[in-house]
C-alpha cells in the first residue's frame, strides 16, 4: 500500500479527521498529509501512503494554489468567517482600479507573522490553544513568496482572488493584510486549495466517491487511484545508476555518477528503471542518498 491520493476535502472538516478515514478506507498501516487545510477550507489535500510518507515533506515545502473569496468591512478573531466578529467598518467601493495596487504591493518577497490561530507550536502548545483561552504570544515573521496574486471577481463587499503562493503563506493573514490596506478589514468566507507542488485538482477524489467504491468493489478497488511516490518529485533529475553503484547507494554510501548534474536533488533510479530513492549531489560531485524507498516502481 504504497503511492499518493488526492483527496477532496470537504468543508468542516479537519485534515487529520479526513486522512484518518482515508487511512481506514485504504487499510493502509502508514499514513500522512502534506500540509493541513482548515475545517472552513475544501480541496486539494495529498495523503501520503505507506512508503510515500517519506516524501511528505517535499510537499509540505511545495508551492501552493489557492481560490479564496473575501468579505470586506469585517475583521474577525480567526481571520475566516469561523471567527469571532472583532469589528464592523464602512467601506468605500471597491474596483479593480482601487484593487490592482494593494494586489501589486503584497506580490513577491515579504515578511508575514503567523496568526495565532495557527498550529504552530510555542512551547509545547499549539497557538489556537493559546488563542482560545485569550493568550496572545509574540511569533516571529516569516519570510514569504507570492508568485502570483490576481483579483478573480469582485462584487459588492466580496473579492475573489487567484493566489500562488510559497509554502507557510497564511491565506487569513493575506485577506486581512488586503482590508487593512484598502481601510475596511476583511476576512476569508471562502478558501480551496486548488494545487500543492505537481498536483492540481485534475484526479481528486471525494471521501464519498471513495466510500461508494470501497463499498461497491472493496477496498482493492481504490489502489487504482493511488499515483507513484516518483510523481511528487517529478521536479528533480532523474538518473540511473550502474548496478554497482545502485549497490552501494542502497547501503547508505555516496556513489559517483556518470553526467549526473553538478548539484541539487535527484531521483534516482536503478538500471532496470526501479526507482530507489532520493539523493544530493555533494560538493565532491558524487551523489548521497537521502531517502531510500522499499517499492515496486519504474521511472
Amino acid at each position: 500500500m504504497n503511492g499518493i491520493l488526492l483527496l477532496d476535502k470537504p468543508i468542516g472538516m479537519t485534515s487529520n479527521a479526513a486522512l484518518q478515514v482515508v487511512k481506514r478506507l485504504f487499510g493502509a498501516r502508514k499514513a500522512g498529509h502534506t500540509g493541513s487545510l482548515d475545517p472552513l477550507a475544501t480541496g486539494l489535500l495529498p495523503i501520503c501512503l505507506g512508503e510515500a510518507t517519506k516524501v511528505s515533506a517535499y510537499l509540505l515545502d511545495a508551492d501552493k494554489r489557492y481560490w479564496v473569496r473575501i468579505r470586506l468591512g469585517v475583521t474577525t478573531a480567526t481571520g475566516d468567517a469561523d471567527g469571532e466578529v472583532l469589528e464592523t467598518r464602512p467601506i468605500a467601493a471597491v474596483d479593480a482600479a482601487r484593487l490592482e495596487p494593494v494586489l501589486a504591493g503584497l506580490r513577491g518577497e515579504s515578511d508575514q507573522v503567523p496568526p495565532m490561530y495557527s498550529a504552530l507550536r510555542h512551547q509545547g502548545q499549539r497557538l489556537y490553544q493559546l488563542a482560545r483561552e485569550g493568550i496572545e504570544v509574540e511569533r516571529a515573521p516569516r519570510r514569504i513568496t507570492l508568485h502570483a496574486l490576481e483579483a478573480l471577481a469582485i462584487e459588492g463587499d466580496e473579492i475573489e482572488l487567484a493566489v500562488h503562493c510559497s509554502k507557510g503563506t497564511y491565506v487569513r493573514t493575506l485577506a486581512e493584510d488586503i482590508g487593512a490596506a484598502l481601510g475596511c478589514g476583511a476576512h476569508v468566507i471562502g478558501l480551496r486549495r486548488t494545487g500543492v507542488g505537481p498536483y492540481t485538482e485534475a484526479g481528486m477524489l471525494t471521501l464519498d466517491a471513495l466510500r461508494d467504491q470501497a463499498e461497491a468493489a472493496g477496498a482493492e478497488a481504490l489502489d487504482r487511484h493511488l499515483l507513484p511516490i516518483v510523481s511528487a518529485l517529478g521536479h528533480w533529475p532523474q538518473v540511473r545508476l550502474s548496478a554497482d553503484a545502485a549497490y552501494y547507494l542502497r547501503q547508505g554510501q555516496a556513489v559517483v555518477v556518470p553526467r549526473a548534474p553538478t548539484s541539487g536533488w535527484l531521483c534516482l533510479f536503478a538500471d532496470d528503471g526501479a526507482f530507489i530513492g532520493v539523493g544530493q549531489v555533494q560538493d565532491d560531485g558524487r551523489v548521497a542518498p537521502r531517502r531510500l524507498f522499499n517499492v515496486a516502481e519504474s521511472g
